[in-house]
């Protein structure tokens, strides 16, 4: 499966600006695979190190700093040299040594001429040591499930090669509109994850789908299980459990009570922060205003929670695949088609989106496009808009509206309809 984030670390291989790189995300989103996809791919040589697998590797960086020590050390235990330029070090799981975390401003400083790129799940990274993260000695890549573009080229070749010539503008022929639309769907049945799609490109086997899909929320559950006496982890899994009845309330903001009765924010704040961190939830923030630069407008209490991947979310749900498949009207249509909407917008811009919420209504996401404020709505269906949606419009005239609904790709007025197939062009069409 082509990933984008392969391109990202092309680039930062070839920076003059490089530091060793920090690849996050949340458990099974293709890490591992994907930093040794680029080693093969753009070194002469890859030396790999995975510190949960191997817990002797902990003692190199516990009993030196020197950046040019470790690298002799390394050499020795990969059997190989190790050549500045030419060779990819990778360490893997880095979460579980703080101390090799640590050393990478030490490799930033002292020998920026090797190339290092680590990855760790953020599952368990609110466990190290703050004064452990070498803030400001790394570049950051966020990798996540396959977004709708990546899932089409793995499952359906040929029509992606159809969808790479929609451009803003664009006809788009009844046929194609209705096979992208099919192929949406089996995306909110599929999700992203790398394992659940490379069963149905292999099998096209819905339940064998459902059953790795399973598979890897117990993973999710077990994990956050490990940390107990660390973290609160009855907290955080009383949070994670509430997500969907969370998304099926008709405003879908974050309540506290709906985790536990009586509960305060204080007492689960922690285990959202956690939930975030590890890459499993989404968070975007309600605003006091809708104005650019939005983070200065963020409502700080008032959020709402998505999951990471939709296919997961459909899983956990228990939503029947036949409900998506026939377009049935069910409650959680809706909560669906958002939390798709919001992981495909979520790597096109720089401030990541938030919604508005006031006594008169509701927009579901506004973004910030440059200086232009971009209200969004999500419809699962062909239905119109929202009165919410068309009061704002009216009254502010935006540069840009958006409605992600199944109806085709066309301008209705002052409303750009991107049909919910298109949402990871978004940025490219407006």
């Amino acid at each position: 499966m082509r990933r984008k984030a392969l391109d990202l670390l092309k680039e930062w291989k070839d920076s003059p600006a490089r530091k060793p790189l920090l690849l996050r995300g949340a458990r099974q989103v293709g890490k591992t695979w994907l930093l040794k996809e680029f080693g093969k791919d753009s070194y002469e040589n890859l030396v790999y190190f995975n510190f949960d697998e191997d817990e002797d590797l902990k003692t190199i960086f516990e009993s030196s700093k020197n950046s040019n020590r470790i690298i002799d050390l390394l050499s020795m235990i990969a059997g190989k040299s190790i050549l500045p330029g030419k060779t990819l070090i990778v360490f893997d799981e880095i979460q579980e040594c703080p101390e090799a975390l640590n050393s990478l401003k030490y490799f930033k400083e002292t020998a920026p001429e090797y190339h290092i790129a680590v990855a760790g799940s953020l599952l368990g990274s609110l466990l190290a040591e703050p004064k452990s993260f070498p803030v400001g000695m790394v570049n950051i890549v966020n990798l996540g499930p396959l977004d709708f573009e990546e899932f089409l080229e793995a499952a359906n070749p040929s029509l992606y090669s159809y969808y790479q010539t929609i451009e803003k503008g664009s006809s788009i022929p009844g046929i194609f509109h209705k096979r992208l639309l099919e192929a949406f769907d089996n995306y909110l049945i599929i999700g992203g994850m790398p394992e659940p799609v490379a069963s149905w490109t292999e099998f096209h086997d819905p339940d064998a789908v459902y059953r790795v899909q399973k598979e890897l929320l117990s993973l999710y559950e077990n994990d956050i299980g490990k940390y107990n006496g660390k973290i609160d982890a009855g907290r955080i899994l009383l949070v994670y459990r509430s997500l969907v009845s969370q998304l099926a309330k008709p405003n879908e903001k974050f309540v506290y009570g709906a985790v536990k009765e009586g509960a305060r924010a204080r007492e689960f704040e922690r285990a959202i922060e956690w939930l975030v961190a590890s890459g499993l939830v989404l968070r975007v923030h309600n605003l006091s205003k809708i104005e650019q630069p939005l983070p200065a407008y963020d409502k700080l209490d008032q959020f709402k929670l998505f999951f990471f991947d939709v296919g997961l979310l459909k899983s956990m749900a228990g939503v029947d695949n036949r409900a998506i498949i026939l377009n049935s009207d069910f409650q959680f249509k809706g909560p669906l088609a958002e939390n798709y909407v919001l992981e495909q917008l979520l790597p096109q811009f720089e401030v990541g989106p938030r919604y508005y919420s006031d006594q008169k209504g509701e927009l579901d996401f506004v973004l910030q496009d440059g200086m232009d404020v971009v209200p969004v709505e999500v419809k699962a269906g062909e239905d119109r808009s929202a009165p919410s949606f068309k009061r704002y419009i009216a009254a502010s005239h935006p540069k840009i509206a958006i409605r992600f609904s199944r109806m085709g790709y066309r301008k209705d007025g002052e409303i750009t309809n991107i049909p919910l197939y298109l949402a990871a062009k978004a940025r490219k069409l407006i």
